[in-house]
């Protein structure tokens, strides 16, 4: 029997049951069921919510949390194995790395100079020295990261997480962006490509400018009372819902409905979130918000805190300027060393103040880059190429194991060795921790059921707690 689909509009029109008579059930039901038709949770969640730190470019793994002594011993000999067949440009011989690691915490784990801060969280972090991807250019390889395709359009984890699982807090987005780059992906990188355009992130501001400008615009309006903008608003939404209903398949449309009612409803919780004054001059101290250096990703990442707490699903914050931040082929001590200042202190407030408020037991911080770099120097003796064979990610919070180095490149750090973790693992895990299965979470498009991991991917449960 051939079966015919009915668009849902369709099939609401021919039952004779309107917006408004559903209006309550959609309400009792947004916390218990979704679009798909999926229960929220295939399993119990670890983690309600995610807090993503973007360090576009691509941090070193070897000169951060992946330390290597044979590659500090035999600095300047030839690397001892073969590199890889396809490599983003030509490096010479082994590159120690210019910082000194050292032990912390009661794990005693490895970090190198450049994060004091965050070396002192050791114990709450889980390391992932063994993750891999498949594209050694950063535009594919952010793509690859943030949406689980280097090639083709695809929705963003982001979007997946909030697809799956809706919002916490009706009057805020359930995906927020801060500061992302346009470069590399731009929009696709948060965007939500087939899933409904409601799951797509909302930027505030731009990598190119500072966070200082990263808020919502005119989310005050001081000419009409928020009575008036109600009649205006039911006005527009009639007239577009009768649109709407000679044109079921106008899923935009149903969208920009939406976005309108959230816009207003925003009115009565973003202004106060973006108001940092608010926080207490101690906090305010602890994130580095006035210190020059520290400043820009302290506001990212004090905003994200204030949005993990009023419930929004997935935030991202992204260290980047207009192009790339931690690309360093040349001048890799003082790019790296200006980087590392500007968001350690940053990246430690946070995971502490999550802490000490109860947050970080169901929020998961991952933080990373689109790849590592070569243990090999590119150019002079002071750069380092792309490197996707093997690098580090890390997670804490909710779910994660902390005190805990999991999987390892080789002895110099170039290619993943154990329990190799690759990206399609990474979101396979996330997902779990969020209580999603990546085979189930799927959405049908094109005649096929896609997911985040698409054909691959597998939970890593050596990091679970």
């Amino acid at each position: 029997m051939t079966q015919q689909h009915i668009p849902r509009r369709q099939a609401l029109r021919s039952a004779a049951v309107g917006f408004g008579s559903l209006a309550f059930s959609a309400l009792c039901h947004q916390a218990q069921a979704n679009d798909n038709g999926l229960a929220p949770f295939h399993f119990a969640p670890r983690a309600k919510r995610v807090i993503f730190m973007f360090m576009k470019g691509g941090p070193s793994q070897v000169d951060t949390f992946d330390y290597k002594p044979l590659l500090q011993r035999d600095d300047g000999k030839t690397l001892p194995f073969a590199k890889p067949r396809v490599q983003f440009a030509p490096t010479g011989n082994l590159l120690g790395s210019p910082w000194r690691f050292r032990q912390y915490g009661e794990s005693g784990i490895h970090v190198s100079d450049l994060f004091p801060h965050v070396a002192q969280c050791v114990d709450d972090i889980c390391f992932l020295n063994s993750v891999h991807g498949t594209n050694a250019a950063h535009g594919g390889a952010a793509l690859k990261l943030h949406t689980g395709s280097d090639n083709f359009v695809r929705p963003s984890m982001g979007a997946w997480v909030s697809y799956g699982l809706g919002t916490e807090n009706s009057n805020l987005p359930s995906f927020i962006t801060i500061c992302p780059t346009l470069a590399h992906g731009g929009r696709n990188n948060w965007g939500s490509a087939f899933l409904p355009a409601r799951n797509q992130g909302i930027p505030l501001g731009v990598a190119s400018q500072p966070a200082t400008s990263a808020a919502v615009r005119y989310i005050a309006n001081s000419k009409w009372s928020a009575a008036a903008q109600r009649v205006q608003l039911d006005l527009l939404k009639e007239t577009n819902e009768r649109h709407l209903q000679q044109n079921a398949h106008e899923s935009a449309l149903e969208a920009r409905i939406q976005s309108y009612e959230l816009a207003f409803r925003m009115q009565t919780e973003m202004p106060r979130l973006q108001d940092l004054s608010l926080e207490t001059q101690e906090t305010q101290e602890l994130y580095g918000l006035h210190d020059k250096m520290t400043e820009n990703f302290a506001r990212q990442c004090l905003m994200a805190r204030r949005f993990a707490e009023a419930g929004v699903r997935f935030i991202q914050v992204t260290h980047s300027d207009a192009f790339v931040q931690w690309d360093q082929h040349g001048d890799l001590r003082k790019g790296h060393s200006k980087n590392a200042l500007e968001v350690d202190r940053p990246i430690a407030a946070l995971l502490k103040d999550l802490k000490r408020r109860g947050l970080l037991e169901d929020t998961l911080v991952l933080w990373g880059g689109e790849f590592g770099r070569t243990p090999t120097a590119q150019g002079t003796t002071d750069g380092r190429d792309h490197n996707p064979e093997g690098f580090t990610m890390w997670m804490a919070g909710a779910g994660v194991r902390g005190g805990l180095r999991y999987g390892a490149t080789d002895d110099y750090g170039y290619y993943a060795q154990d329990n190799p973790m690759h990206i399609h693992d990474v979101h396979a895990t996330l997902l779990h921790l969020m209580g999603m299965d990546h085979q189930r979470l799927t959405f049908r498009y094109a005649g096929r059921d896609f997911r985040l991991t698409d054909v691959a991917g597998k939970v890593h449960d050596g990091i679970l707690a």
